[in-house]
């Protein structure tokens, strides 16, 4: 079968399974109280934690964005929204029976660079004054370099941040024109200058292929721009239209888009001129320097995957802070609020501001397992009784159309993800996702998966 021909096969709607039962499959919520024995459990045996903590404002909408975010000019509100972060953390340690051992932050938006250094040093202040941290600890933030500033910049290397993670997207003028996302190559080769010079040792750049009025010719001068700054990792996205939910996407339309196979080429053109830098492909969308601790992470079969994206430490509890952060105990996931008024009148109640969650079952915890391997290590096998569910044989099936096609190969109970099959990763995927299959939404709840 031709690149278009699967290209038009399995471009469907589909998740990208930084969650296994993915959001709108959610369907057991835990009680307040369920979900902290949830979270003191996992403690038990271990009592390090990943920290993610969003950051929702923005000063101006980028129109691609799939993020919460909240757009303002006033930095008044940087203030009560830290306070109110550090509520929820202290109402967490009340209720953990040991001490947290921080061994990942993650700073995400939004801006996390909107707010001013002194604000962020009053953060991590209060998180590390309720918490210890991990001698090996990975401390990361995204920025934008429009506000980035050496302030923030040395403030946070000096709190243990060594990665940096800038939203660069694609170089060319117009594509930055229609997603309001305008930054020179200058003002990015200066910033990234800087965070090396203050000692910064893994710099990302976010980039995104299938952008309205992107063409072969803008992503190759963008990756070829990219090519000359060198950073260590990136994350190479496939844009989701969900219009649905991000109404700042309706400023554009899908006459606008490259897609199919247009849109695939895209993605080839960028991958091939990466691999040729140095770049190694891992998991999906994301590319490392054989030099970063991600390369690592994935030889040594450590590579993770959340909601975070990938990380290189394999820790089963995340506590997420902030509006619609997301918690994950292992066995349960409990969201935030999404809206910054009702985060604060539930933290004002002294009451954590969940809206809602999943508890996994037998079956969840099988089904995330595989998809986890699939995703970091691009094959899984289920010999062993406790990796196996009842609904096995569908899945075969499913896979055995997906081998047909080159997309895996299949022997006794395992399962290897092909060359050709990598850019298919979420289809692969879906033929585990039993809750998918079991139910078909009636609705389009997910961007397509070319």
């Amino acid at each position: 079968m031709t690149k278009s021909e699967l290209i038009r096969k399995y471009n469907v709607a589909g998740p990208r399974y930084t969650s296994y039962p993915t959001v709108p499959f959610w369907t057991d919520s835990p009680t307040q109280e369920q979900w902290l024995n949830c979270v003191n459990q996992q403690m038990k045996g271990d009592r390090s934690i990943s920290l993610y903590i969003h950051l929702p404002f923005c000063e101006s909408l980028c129109t691609y964005c799939g993020c919460n975010t909240r757009i303002t000019v006033n930095h008044a509100v940087e203030g009560p929204y830290i306070s109110a972060l550090l509520k929820e953390w202290k109402m967490y340690v009340d209720k953990m029976d040991f001490t947290p051992l921080i061994k990942e932050i993650h700073l995400g938006g939004g801006t996390p660079t909107f707010f001013s250094a002194e604000n962020l040093d009053r953060l991590m202040s209060g998180i590390f004054e309720l918490a210890e941290k991990a001698e090996d600890i990975e401390c990361s933030f995204e920025a934008h370099p429009q506000n980035t500033t050496e302030d923030h910049l040395k403030l946070l290397y000096d709190w243990g941040f060594r990665r940096i993670s800038f939203g660069i997207q694609d170089f060319d003028p117009e594509v930055q024109r229609i997603i309001n996302r305008k930054q020179s190559f200058e003002k990015i080769r200066d910033i990234t200058n800087a965070s090396r010079e203050i000692g910064f040792t893994s710099i990302n750049y976010d980039l995104i292929y299938g952008l309205p009025r992107q063409t072969k010719a803008s992503v190759i001068d963008t990756i070829e721009k990219v090519k000359i700054l060198n950073p260590d990792r990136i994350a190479f996205y496939s844009y989701a239209h969900v219009p649905w939910i991000k109404p700042g996407q309706r400023s554009f339309t899908e006459k606008d888009l490259p897609q199919g196979i247009e849109k695939s080429i895209l993605y080839e053109e960028g991958k091939a001129l990466l691999e040729e830098k140095g770049y190694v492909e891992i998991g999906m969308d994301h590319f490392a320097l054989k030099s970063d601790s991600l390369f690592d992470a994935m030889q040594t079969g450590n590579l993770h995957r959340n909601f975070m994206g990938y990380t290189s430490g394999r820790n089963q509890l995340l506590i997420g802070l902030g509006v619609s952060s997301i918690s994950d105990s292992w066995t349960a996931f409990a969201q935030n609020v999404k809206t910054i008024e009702q985060y604060y009148k539930l933290l004002e109640e002294n009451s954590f501001p969940i809206f809602k969650g999943h508890l996994l079952n037998d079956e969840d915890l099988i089904i995330r397992k595989h998809i986890l391997n699939i995703m970091c290590n691009f094959e899984t096998d289920w010999e062993n009784p406790a990796s196996q569910f009842v609904e096995l044989e569908q899945v075969i099936m499913a896979l055995q159309e997906l081998e047909k096609d080159g997309l895996v190969v299949l022997s006794p109970f395992h399962l290897k993800v092909t060359e050709k099959g990598r850019a298919f990763l979420r289809n692969i995927c879906m033929a585990f996702d039993l809750r998918l299959l079991r139910k078909q939404p009636a609705t389009t709840l997910f961007s397509t998966t070319v």
